[in-house]
């Protein structure tokens, strides 16, 4: 098998903690940033879906961008995640990051209308063909309009060598398989249900989302393989019902569920996201705590 463009390693998020004014909270998404590099993964981002990217201002995104940068040490991995239906705004977004020292981003496609073939490669061209001395990730998902197929990242691999790893949730054997098989340069990023399906035939690296409610827990199921890591993949559905249950009906962001888990570890952490969007209660917090699986508390 080909070497892949980037490590099999556990990515986690960093969610973004406002204050009751919408403004970001510094000292605490400090405390976070260190708590997750040391406690769970060196290798972190910013601004993916569940980190807010979508909603932050230009002022917002320099801010955060800069205290997260400050936050990560050289021999951690920080990636910037650059959310925005103007390409215009991405090129300028990663510029702004680059500047600051960040050299690994993750993209998402613009999310207006659909991309025809030709418009993914100008999307390619004008971020990955830009940027030559950067790494990119592309944050493969339906929110985009446009789900990326194996033949489409083979064709993308060539063109561009800093094209490093998709990540992509789901548990579609086949959607995966095609990616892993038809672009294996590419690093693959799967959520915890599809990583459990395709690690023991292939190398790929962990999108820390639910395990993250344990951190130690999440660690053991990145190394775990065959019968140890179903068991554990079982478990983690528990956890999930546990978060079903809590929520009952309600749907929210992805980042309303990321505040519920990294508060069973700061506990001041607020569950607010930038409006409009809605977010979930303290009470919806304590359900899901004492919700939880005995295996996976802390």
């Amino acid at each position: 098998m080909p070497e892949k463009r980037y490590p099999a390693v556990m990515l986690a998020t960093c969610p973004v903690p406002w204050t009751e004014r919408y403004e970001l909270d510094e000292n605490l998404f400090r405390a976070e940033v260190r708590r997750l590099r040391t406690e769970l993964t060196p290798f972190l981002y910013v601004f993916g879906t569940a980190g807010e990217g979508y909603a932050v201002s230009d002022a917002q995104f320099a801010r955060i961008a800069r205290v997260f940068r400050a936050e990560m040490p050289p021999d951690t991995h920080a990636m910037v995640g650059i959310i925005s239906l103007s390409l215009s705004t991405i090129i300028e977004r990663v510029a702004l990051a680059r500047d600051l020292g960040f050299r690994e981003f993750q993209l998402s496609l613009p999310s207006w209308g659909a991309l025809t073939d030709g418009e993914v490669d100008v999307f390619f061209r004008e971020t990955c063909g830009r940027f030559p001395d950067c790494l990119f990730l592309h944050y493969n998902l339906v929110r985009s309009k446009r789900l990326l197929t194996g033949d489409d990242y083979a064709r993308l691999v060539v063109a561009h060598p800093n094209l490093v790893a998709v990540k992509m949730g789901g548990e579609d054997a086949a959607a995966l398989a095609d990616i892993l098989t038809k672009a294996p340069f590419l690093q693959c990023f799967f959520t915890e249900f599809g990583y459990a399906l395709m690690r023991d035939q292939h190398e790929c690296g962990l999108l820390v989302a639910v395990s993250s409610v344990n951190f130690k827990k999440a660690q053991a199921y990145f190394t775990a393989r065959g019968a140890e890591l179903a068991a554990m993949r079982d478990q983690l559905r528990e956890v999930h019902r546990a978060l079903k249950t809590a929520i009952v009906d309600e749907t929210y962001m992805d980042g309303a569920y990321d505040k519920l888990y990294i508060k069973l570890h700061e506990r001041c952490f607020p569950l607010r996201l930038a409006p409009p969007y809605a977010s979930t209660s303290d009470a919806t917090f304590v359900k899901f705590r004492d919700a939880l699986p005995a295996a996976w508390r802390i």
